[in-house]
C-alpha cells in the first residue's frame, strides 16, 4: 500500500505562485506514473502533469504547460508541483496520485491522496 499527503496549497492572487508538495509512503511500488489531477466544483477531475517514474520524464496538460512544473525528490520521497503565473482558471483541489498504467488518465492510479485546494483570486 501507498499513502500520499498532499500539502501547500492556499489562496493567491492571479500571477502569484505556489508549490504543492506530496508525502509519499508505503512499501509497494508507485508504478510507472506519478501524477498531479485537478479538479473543480461540478467538473471532472482533470490531467494536471505526471512524472514517469522510471525515466523522470515529464509531462503536461497544454493548460499548464510552461506554468506548472512537476519534479520528485527520490531521497525525501516527495513528489512537487512548482505553479507560477497562476490564473483565477487554475482553481481547483489538487491531487497527487501514484500507481497509474496510463499516465493521463485518472481512472488507473491506484493510490490517491486527499487533496489540497489551490484557490485564485483576479
Amino acid at each position: 500500500q501507498v499513502q500520499l499527503r498532499e500539502s501547500g496549497g492556499g489562496s493567491v492572487q492571479a500571477g502569484g505562485s505556489l508549490r504543492l508538495s506530496c508525502a509519499v509512503s508505503g512499501n509497494a511500488d508507485t508504478g510507472d506514473c506519478m501524477g498531479w489531477f485537478r479538479q473543480a466544483p461540478g467538473e471532472e477531475r482533470d490531467y494536471v502533469a505526471n512524472i514517469h517514474t522510471r525515466s523522470g520524464s515529464t509531462y503536461y496538460d497544454d493548460s499548464v504547460k510552461g506554468r506548472f512544473a512537476i519534479s520528485r525528490d527520490n531521497v525525501r520521497n516527495t513528489l512537487y508541483l512548482q505553479m507560477n503565473g497562476l490564473k483565477p482558471a487554475d482553481t481547483a483541489m489538487y491531487y497527487c496520485a501514484a500507481g497509474g498504467d496510463i499516465c493521463r488518465i485518472d481512472s488507473t492510479y491506484k493510490f490517491w491522496g486527499q487533496g489540497t485546494q489551490v484557490t485564485v483570486s483576479s
